[in-house]
């Protein structure tokens, strides 16, 4: 996560679902301490969580009429491609 400006810029947001796990008090102190900035949104809320929405529709794209992977590096490359 601290790659997050040199990716995008400084102008990024991290988003997290808020549950319970990632509200820990070490988790909030690193976040303070690398100037990362939240998105605030109800704990546990896929719905509200786009990446939820990319990952499946990823998914099926990749794995589209059943198809199987023999190899990481099988499988890195259709999502590469997708």
């Amino acid at each position: 996560m601290t790659e997050g400006p040199g990716l995008c810029g400084n102008s990024w947001v991290f988003q997290q679902d808020n549950a319970a796990v990632h509200n820990a008090r070490l988790t909030k102190d690193f976040f303070r301490e690398n100037n990362i900035t939240l998105l605030d949104h109800p704990a546990c809320s896929p719905d509200l969580n786009p990446i939820e929405n990319i990952w499946g529709w990823m998914a099926r794209e990749v794995y589209k009429n059943g198809h199987q992977f023999q190899t990481v590096d099988a499988l890195r490359e259709a999502i590469f491609t997708t």
